[in-house]
C-alpha cells in the first residue's frame, strides 16, 4: 500500500483546526480568570458553560476514539456481534442515572470534583487513597484511545502507529494544559461535529461496495461468518447484565463526567444536558454497527486486503479502519480517519484534565499544602498534565488491545469507587472506617476474581466459572457482587464503629479516624450533657439502623 499523502494533509489540517480552537478557547479562559476563581475555571469552566457547548462536551464523555472503534469491532466479532454490544445502551443510561441522581447533591454543595465528597466524608487521607482507581484509569483510558487512534493510522496513511499516538498526545497535552475545560469544551464542539459528519458520510460507501452483501441478509444467515447480529445464550445472560450494569453505574464515578456537569450554568441545565447526551450517545454507536455489519457481511478476497480475514488475522480492533480504507474512496476514508482522529482526541483532553484537576485541587491542595495560592496549584495541575500525558503515551505502545485497559481500570473504579461515592452522597453516618474496610474488600475481592489481561487466575471460581481455551471466564456476574460487597462493608462497618465507639466499649483514644468526635460535633453537643448525649447517640445509631 503506498503512502497516502492526501491523508496525511487532512489530517494535519485537521489537528491545525484543532489546535487553533483549543488556544482560542485558552484565550477565552484567561479573559474570565481574571476576575473569577482561576482552579474553578480551569476545571469547571467558571460554571457558567452555556447549554450548546455543555451538550456537546458532555456527549463526549463517552463517545470517544474506544467507543466507535470497539462498537464495530464486537458488531464484526463471529463469536459477539451485535446482541453483545452494551456500550450505547450502558453509556446512555449512566448519563440518564447521572441526572436523576448525581447531579444535583453535587451540584448543591458546589463541589468542584468528583473526589470532594469523599474527601468531605472519610477525610483527606482516605480520599487519596481512593484517588487511586480513578488516576490510573485515566492513565489507561488515555493510553487504549491513542493506541486505537495509531492502529488506524497504520492501516489507513500507511505510516507507523507510534507517529499519530506522539502527535495526538502532544496536541491534547498542549491545547488542554493552556485553556483546561475551556479549550477541552470547545474542541468537543469541532471534533464531534467532524465525527458525525465524517462517518456517515463513509457509511453508504461501505454498503455498496460490490464486494459487500447486503446487510440485511447477513444478519440472520450465514454466509461468510455468522450473522452479525449474534446470538445470546440463556447461560451467558447473567455475564451480559452484569457487563451492562457494570458499564452503566460504574461509568458515573468518573471525574471525566463530573467536571462537564458542574461547569453548567445551572442544575436544572446540567440535567438536561445528562438526558439529552444520553440520547444522542445511543445515536452515535450507529454508524459503528453499520460499519461493524459491513466487515461481517464482506468478501475480503475480492478486495485488496484479500484473505485471510481480519479476524483471522488478529485485527479484529482495527475493522472499522480496514473497511474505511479497502471498501471507500481515497477521500472518504481519509474523512473516515479525521473522524477517529477527532473521536481520540476529545475523550483524550478531558481524561487528561480530569487525572491532572484531581491532584492538584484534592492531592496537592488538600494535604501536602494546605495553603497553596491559586496560582500555585494552577502551575501544579499544568505539571501534572504533562507527567500523566507522558505516562499514558508511554503506555499506549503497550496496549495490544483497545479494550483491555480501559476495563481493567473501569472494574476497580465500579468495585471500589462508585460504593463509596454512593455512601458519601446518599447515606449518612458512613465513617473512615467503613470506607477503608469497604475499598479493602472489594479490590481483594476483585483480584481473587482473577483478570485475563493481567494473565491471573480466578482464585475464587464463582458459580459458572469455566475453561474455554485455556481461559478462565465467569458466567456469574461478579462484578457487580463485588461491588454490592463493597458497599454493604462500607455501612456495616461505619456502624458497628460508630457503635463501639459511641457506646464506650472500645476506648475512644484507639479512634484514629476521630469517628466520635466527628459524630458528637454532628450532633452539635457538649460533652458534659451525658443525658442529652445519651438521647442524641440513641437517635443517631436508630438512623444509622434504618439505613443499613
Amino acid at each position: 500500500m503506498a503512502f497516502n499523502i492526501p491523508g496525511l494533509v487532512a489530517v494535519m489540517v485537521f489537528y491545525a483546526l484543532t489546535m487553533a480552537t483549543g488556544v482560542w478557547a485558552a484565550w477565552k479562559s484567561k479573559k474570565e480568570k481574571k476576575s473569577r476563581n482561576q482552579i474553578e475555571i480551569a476545571i469547571v469552566g467558571g460554571r457558567n458553560m452555556t447549554f450548546f457547548v455543555g451538550l456537546f462536551t458532555t456527549v463526549a464523555t463517552w463517545v470517544g476514539g474506544a467507543y466507535i472503534n470497539g462498537t464495530a469491532e464486537i458488531v464484526y466479532l463471529p463469536s459477539r456481534g451485535l446482541a453483545w454490544v452494551t456500550a450505547p445502551l450502558s453509556f446512555s443510561l449512566t448519563f440518564v442515572i447521572g441526572g436523576l441522581f448525581f447531579i444535583k447533591p453535587m451540584r448543591e454543595k458546589k463541589y468542584v470534583t468528583m473526589m470532594d465528597p469523599l474527601q468531605e466524608t472519610y477525610g483527606n487521607t482516605m480520599g487519596s487513597a481512593l484517588f487511586i482507581p480513578p488516576l490510573l484509569g485515566d492513565i489507561f483510558w488515555f493510553a487504549s484511545i491513542l493506541a486505537s487512534l495509531g492502529a488506524t493510522v497504520s492501516v489507513i496513511l500507511d505510516v507507523k502507529g507510534y507517529l499519530a499516538i506522539v502527535i495526538s498526545a502532544c496536541t491534547v497535552i498542549t491545547y488542554t494544559l493552556l485553556g483546561g475545560l475551556y479549550s477541552v469544551a470547545y474542541t468537543d464542539v469541532i471534533q464531534l461535529i467532524f465525527m458525525v459528519l465524517s462517518l456517515w458520510t463513509c457509511v453508504p460507501f461501505a454498503l455498496m461496495n460490490p464486494a459487500t452483501e447486503n446487510i440485511v441478509y447477513t444478519a440472520i444467515h450465514e454466509l461468510y461468518q455468522a450473522p452479525w447480529i449474534g446470538k445470546l445464550d440463556p447461560e451467558y445472560i447473567a455475564r451480559w447484565l452484569d457487563d451492562l450494569v457494570y458499564l452503566a453505574l460504574g461509568s458515573i464515578a468518573w471525574q471525566v463526567y463530573f467536571q462537564r456537569v458542574l461547569a453548567a450554568s445551572s442544575t436544572s441545565q446540567a440535567q438536561l444536558t445528562s438526558y439529552i447526551a444520553g440520547f444522542i450517545c445511543a445515536l452515535m454507536a450507529i454508524p459503528s454497527v453499520l460499519i461493524g455489519a459491513v466487515a461481517a457481511s464482506t468478501d475480503w478476497n475480492q478486495t485488496s486486503y484479500g484473505l485471510p480475514s481480519p479476524t483471522a488475522r488478529g485485527e479484529s480492533s482495527m475493522v472499522l479502519a480496514i473497511v474505511l480504507q479497502y471498501l471507500c474512496p481515497t477521500l472518504v476514508s481519509v474523512a473516515g480517519l479525521g473522524a477517529i482522529a477527532a473521536a481520540v482526541m476529545s475523550s483524550a483532553d478531558s481524561s487528561l484534565l480530569s487525572a491532572s484537576s484531581m491532584f492538584a485541587h484534592n492531592i496537592y491542595k488538600k494535604i501536602f499544602r494546605k495553603k497553596a495560592s491559586e496560582a500555585e496549584t494552577l502551575c501544579i495541575m499544568r505539571i501534572s498534565m504533562v507527567v500523566f500525558g507522558s505516562v499514558g503515551t508511554g503506555l499506549a505502545f503497550l496496549s495490544s488491545s483497545i479494550y483491555d485497559l480501559w476495563f481493567l481500570s473501569g472494574e476497580l473504579v465500579y468495585a471500589v469507587l462508585f460504593p463509596q461515592l454512593c455512601c458519601a452522597l446518599f447515606i449518612p453516618g458512613t465513617n473512615t472506617y467503613g470506607s477503608a474496610a469497604g475499598f479493602t474488600f472489594g479490590f481483594v475481592l476483585r483480584l481473587l476474581a482473577g483478570e485475563n489481561a493481567l494473565k491471573l487466575p480466578p482464585a475464587i471460581h464463582y458459580p459458572g466459572c469455566r475453561l474455554v481455551d485455556g481461559t478462565y471466564i465467569q458466567l456469574f456476574p461478579f462484578k457487580t457482587f463485588i461491588m454490592l460487597c463493597s458497599l454493604v462493608t462500607i455501612i456495616l462497618v461505619s456502624y458497628v464503629t460508630t457503635v463501639l465507639f459511641r457506646k464506650n466499649i472500645i476506648s475512644t483514644k484507639w479512634d484514629v479516624c476521630g469517628v466520635a468526635q466527628k459524630s458528637r460535633a454532628s450532633l452539635s453537643l457538649s460533652p458534659s450533657e451525658d443525658h442529652a448525649d445519651q438521647q442524641a447517640s440513641d437517635l443517631y445509631l436508630d438512623s444509622l439502623k434504618g439505613n443499613t
